[in-house]
């Protein structure tokens, strides 16, 4: 049975986001079918420190597989 599991972040927390994916993958078990991500925001906004602009928003989404219920 197919699931969908999806992450949201900012792009000035990357790694974190990365590790949080790692992490749940790993824990989960989880057959991964495919992995897609989107940025979100303006091509100037860098989000960094000492940027006047946002971060901009990170979406990924997973899609995995899992074993369907078993019928009772």
């Amino acid at each position: 049975m197919h699931q969908v599991k999806m992450f949201k972040s900012v792009d000035t927390e990357m790694a974190d986001m990365e590790y949080q994916i790692n992490r749940w993958m790993r824990k989960s078990g989880a057959r991964v079918i495919s992995i897609t991500g989107n940025m979100s925001g303006s091509p100037n906004s860098s989000g960094g420190p000492l940027s006047s602009f946002a971060a901009n928003d990170v979406l990924v989404i997973v899609l995995y597989e899992v074993d369907a219920p078993q019928k009772a």
